[in-house]
């Protein structure tokens, strides 16, 4: 019979066995599958199936449609409690990132592709459900990035192994992507029955709702789904196609990635605690203008590869401050919100993102540059969006415009 174990009385459990140390131990076991999948995306869907700019778009735009739809979140926890769904999202991912080498043509590259982005897109948004249920609110902007953290390590350990490993041992694709695909799925099938199910002390509404005043929130979060977008699409494709990278090369950039971000994340939570959000995401979206203006310099200016690999690196230091948008929300949601508007945000999300990825690899086809020139453009917006967040954002003052306003019962 499953144990219930109110989160008030979680802390009577062993240190391993709390709700904070399941939120490490999935915030690991994750990006094991999906770091393995990413890191060799590119080589091996340019060499399996001589993928292009446009075949990289379509892709992608399958794999975000998961996210999209991650509203069905919300229908499924009718049933299915979000802990248990956390976890069986990560054993879907896993098992599809072990059979990725197995269908190396185009369609069964794009259907593995959906069926482990339903599992990546629920796991992420339910994982962000918990996430800001089960840590309270003081420490959650230094939680955070401590998580962030501990993926980081994950991915260093999985590109570290794949850098000095690939070329000694002779390594495929097949068996990489086996081995990270298990391992992924043996974390979350340990979790699954080595943790209690944990109840928090607001239950979670299952159903759809929209709320008018949560309304920067929506436009942050989808203008962030079209900015990641290209950043996930195509900065990778571009060392890979302009600068000729191989699995190992791209792997070692990636792992240079990792090391700072190992560093920096944590200090990134602190930042927000320190800073509040809005000056936080302000500097964020300052920041990924000049980055991404900069790409487009690589193609109009010729800079060159160094140039490139600093942008990369300098991008996902930027993308790590996205945490105070999770904080942001924290503190201006009804306890009970959490978890349906974690699904429709997510939904909002990934509506650019499955939109965009097919015409933006048309264009990439023309012009690359001008794909960065559009991120720079919406970063821009962003960082327009970000000036409106209060100082101290709560419920009944989400915006500066609803100063000493009280948070309507809608």
């Amino acid at each position: 019979m499953v144990r219930l174990v109110r989160l008030a009385d979680a802390s009577t459990l062993p240190l391993w066995r709390r709700p904070i140390s399941l939120l490490f131990l999935m915030a690991f076991a994750m990006p094991i599958a999906f770091s393995v999948w990413l890191a060799l995306l590119n080589n091996f869907v340019v060499e399996a199936a001589n993928f292009d700019g446009a075949d990289i778009g379509l892709l992608h735009a399958i794999r975000e449609i998961p996210g999209f739809l991650a509203v069905g979140v919300i229908l499924v926890i009718m049933f299915v409690r979000e802990q248990v769904l956390a976890l069986s999202s990560l054993i879907l991912l896993g098992v599809t990132t072990a059979l990725t080498a197995h269908f190396p043509q185009l369609q069964g590259i794009l259907i593995l592709t959906f069926l482990s982005s339903v599992g990546f897109h629920y796991y992420e948004t339910v994982n962000q459900s918990l996430q800001l249920q089960w840590l309270p609110k003081d420490r959650a902007p230094q939680t955070l990035g401590w998580l962030m953290a501990a993926g980081s390590i994950a991915t260093f350990l999985v590109y570290f192994v794949i850098m000095i490993l690939w070329e000694p041992l002779g390594l495929t694709y097949n068996i990489v992507y086996m081995v990270g695909g298990g391992i992924t799925v043996s974390i979350a099938l340990f979790a699954m029955f080595a943790y209690p199910q944990f109840e928090a002390p607001h239950p979670q509404l299952k159903a759809f709702i929209l709320r008018r005043r949560y309304w920067l929130y929506y436009a942050l979060q989808f203008m962030s789904g079209a900015r990641r977008q290209i950043f996930m699409v195509f900065a990778g494709f571009m060392m890979v196609e302009k600068f000729g990278f191989q699995v190992h090369e791209l792997t070692a950039l990636y792992l240079i990635n990792l090391m700072v971000n190992i560093v920096v994340a944590p200090l990134l939570g602190r930042i927000v605690a320190t800073y509040g959000e809005r000056k936080a995401l302000v500097f964020e979206y300052a920041g990924l203008v000049v980055v991404f203006l900069s790409y487009g310099g690589v193609y109009f200016l010729g800079w060159g590869i160094f140039v490139a690999a600093a942008l990369y690196v300098i991008d996902h230091i930027f993308f790590g401050l996205a945490l105070a948008l999770k904080t942001y929300f924290q503190k201006i949601a009804d306890p009970g919100d959490i978890a349906p508007t974690a699904a429709v945000a997510f939904t909002i999300n990934h509506i650019a993102a499955v939109g965009l990825p097919v015409p933006l690899g048309l264009l990439w086809l023309v012009s690359p540059a001008s794909v960065f020139f559009l991120a720079a453009g919406m970063a821009a917006t962003s960082l327009m969006l970000a000036l409106l967040i209060p100082r101290h954002p709560a419920p009944g003052y989400e915006t500066r415009f609803a100063r000493g306003l009280p948070a309507p019962a809608e």
